[in-house]
C-alpha cells in the first residue's frame, strides 16, 4: 500500500484577496490620518483654547477654566463695548491675556468714584465683582482698546498698562468647556449695557 502526502491546495486568488485586504487597511489608516491633520490644522485656524489663569476676570470665569476663542470673529470687523477678548500683552507678546473691552478707538474712557462711564455716558456692570477702586481716564487711541478685568480691583490691565493695540488681539472668547459644570457661553454685555 502506498502512502500519499496530501500538499494543501492554494488558490493563487486567495494571495491576492489578502494583499488586496491589507493595502485597503493601509490605504483606510492613511486617509483617516490625513483627515484628521486636516481637521486639526482647520480647527486651529479659527479657533484656539485658553486656560484661564487668575482672578482677573471673576465672577464670569474662573481660574483654571478652559475656554475656546474664536480667531475669525474680527476678521471683518472690531471688538465691541463689552466683548471678552484674549490678546497678547503689549509688554510681553508671548503672553496672553483674557480680558473685557471697555473702550474701542476714539472712545473716552473715565473710571471714577467706582463707575466707568464711556464717552460720558454710565455703563451697567452686573458681570463685575465688585466696583473698581481706582481713578483713570483717557481717551483711547484710534489703533487699539482700552480693557479691564470683571475682578476690578485684582486684574492687571488698561487703567494700569494702558491701552491694547488691536494688532495684538488673539480672538473672542465664547465658549467655557472644560470643567463640565462649568459649559456655556460667555457672556458678552453690549453697548446696551450703557445706562441713558
Amino acid at each position: 500500500m502506498e502512502n500519499y502526502r496530501t500538499e494543501p491546495v492554494t488558490d493563487p486568488t486567495d494571495s491576492k484577496k489578502q494583499r488586496s485586504g491589507a493595502i485597503r487597511v493601509i490605504i483606510d489608516i492613511v486617509e483617516t490620518l490625513v483627515l484628521s491633520v486636516l481637521l486639526f490644522i482647520g480647527i486651529n485656524a479659527i479657533s484656539a483654547r485658553i486656560r484661564v489663569d487668575g482672578f482677573s476676570m471673576e465672577p464670569t470665569m474662573q481660574s483654571g477654566e478652559f475656554v475656546v476663542i474664536n480667531k475669525l470673529a474680527y476678521n471683518f470687523g472690531q471688538p465691541n463695548l463689552g466683548d471678552v477678548i484674549v490678546f497678547h500683552y503689549p509688554h510681553d507678546p508671548e503672553q496672553e491675556y483674557i480680558k473685557r473691552v471697555i473702550g474701542t478707538p476714539g472712545d473716552q474712557v473715565k473710571v471714577t468714584e467706582g463707575l466707568v462711564y464711556v464717552n460720558g455716558e454710565l455703563v451697567d456692570e452686573p458681570y463685575i465683582a465688585a466696583p473698581p477702586v481706582y481713578q483713570s481716564e483717557l481717551i483711547v487711541p484710534e489703533d487699539s482698546l482700552f480693557v479691564l478685568g470683571d475682578n476690578r480691583n485684582n486684574s492687571s490691565d488698561s487703567h494700569t498698562w494702558g491701552p491694547v493695540p488691536l494688532e495684538n488681539v488673539v480672538g473672542k472668547a465664547f465658549f467655557v468647556y472644560w470643567p463640565p459644570e462649568r459649559w456655556g457661553i460667555i457672556g458678552h454685555a453690549s453697548a446696551a449695557g450703557l445706562s441713558p
